[in-house]
């Protein structure tokens, strides 16, 4: 589907200026440097395979390293993942993209993410915390000022990149892991309101995203404007009918659904493969968050318990916004649809996440097994069994 959705696209590029002539003439003031299209072709598709490559690796190591360990890497990770967060505004590695500084990297190397390392690092150093003061954590300070303050930097980190939708979808994770340690609802249920009227003041005074509820309000009055994007969306999951156009075939890929091979990339597969295969997606990441909660129910530990819980909710949530974007149930915001979305970064720790679920599966309380036979008895040990 990633090939499928970037095989036609073209980004454009800065040409190379060889003449001084042309050199000065683009050193003028207002002048605009050269730039050249190039098709992506197989680009994407390659480069997501790289980071494939990465992340199963790293999803083979989580599995099999005892997930217990990171409990006391865990705070170095979180203060690793502060680091890189404000290395998004450093002058040479930070790079801005649309506004917006979210990535680092050096020219010529792949650019990284730091927001999703901090969604893993933040869920570890929660699950651990949660595990050690399992027995305070009903108190205020120990169960809401201490880590409510490490969750407030992590946050105000990722709010000024600007990521609105990271902070949001990385908020109500790290608040139903506060809520499932054992933190009361007295405490936490005042925040709310709190977090609510900071966030709609934010969106009030940031006309861009202001833009963007209004045209998910009013749909088709801003379908030409700030709501384009999510009613291309909806005219490519429509023209999919049943069994779609087939793959390769889809026309609202052709520069009619802006950011096709990312964040909307879910209207490309009902456009080319039809209802039925977006049903089965969504069916796939409804089975996958069943088995992360029973491998949670069943983890061996608090530990286990609250990261299988942490991870769970984190990839449902990200999922169930994604596709409620796309299908506008809710407001347009970009964030990737795990495991499918074009963005190195994303599935690197996504796949090192179910790596961690698998772990903590392996270490997992087996139940007991029901007698089929009501009159069977348990056969006594010999001496040699025991």
């Amino acid at each position: 589907m990633l090939y499928s959705a970037s095989m036609n696209m073209e980004v454009a590029q800065k040409s190379a200026v060889k003449s001084s002539a042309a050199l000065m003439a683009a050193a003028q003031p207002g002048s605009v440097t050269p730039r050249t299209t190039v098709a992506v072709g197989a680009d994407y598709l390659l480069s997501q395979l790289v980071w494939l490559i990465f992340g199963l690796i790293g999803c083979l190591v989580a599995a099999r390293v005892d997930y217990r360990r990171w409990k006391t890497l865990s705070p170095y990770l979180l203060a690793a993942s502060i680091l890189l967060l404000l290395l998004v505004f450093a002058p040479v590695i930070g790079i801005g993209r649309k506004g917006a500084h979210r990535w680092i990297g050096l020219p010529g190397l792949p650019h990284f993410q730091p927001s999703e390392l901090a969604k893993l690092s933040l869920i570890l150093f929660l699950a651990a915390y949660g595990e050690r003061f399992q027995r305070q954590m009903s108190g205020f300070r120990q169960g809401l000022v201490l880590p409510g303050c490490i969750i407030a930097a992590v946050l105000a980190l990722i709010y000024i990149e600007p990521d609105r939708g990271c902070t949001i979808l990385l908020a109500l994770v790290a608040g139903t892991m506060l809520m499932v340690s054992g933190v009361r609802l007295t405490y936490l249920l005042p925040a709310i309101p709190l977090l609510v009227g900071a966030l709609a003041y934010s969106f009030w005074h940031d006309p861009m995203r202001l833009r963007r509820i209004m045209a998910w309000i009013h749909p088709e009055a801003s379908k030409e404007g700030a709501g384009y994007q999510a009613y291309q969306a909806l005219i490519a999951l429509g023209s999919g009918g049943w069994n779609g156009l087939g793959l390769g075939n889809g026309r609202q890929k052709l520069g009619f659904v802006p950011e096709d091979h990312t964040d909307f990339i879910f209207s490309i597969i009902g456009e080319e493969l039809g209802l039925i295969a977006t049903l089965g997606v969504v069916l796939l990441f409804i089975v996958m968050v069943m088995c992360g909660v029973y491998i949670a129910r069943r983890s061996a530990d608090t530990f286990g318990f609250l990261l299988g819980t942490g991870i769970t909710f984190m990839i449902g949530l990200q999922t169930t916004i994604n596709i409620g974007v796309v299908t506008s149930l809710l407001p347009n915001k970009g964030m990737p649809l795990p495991f499918i979305s074009y963005g190195g970064s994303n599935l690197l720790l996504m796949l090192i996440a179910i790596g961690l679920l698998l772990s903590i599966s392996r270490f997992a309380v087996e139940p007991a097994r029901k007698k089929l036979n009501p009159f069977e008895t348990t056969p006594e040990l010999t001496e040699a069994d025991a």
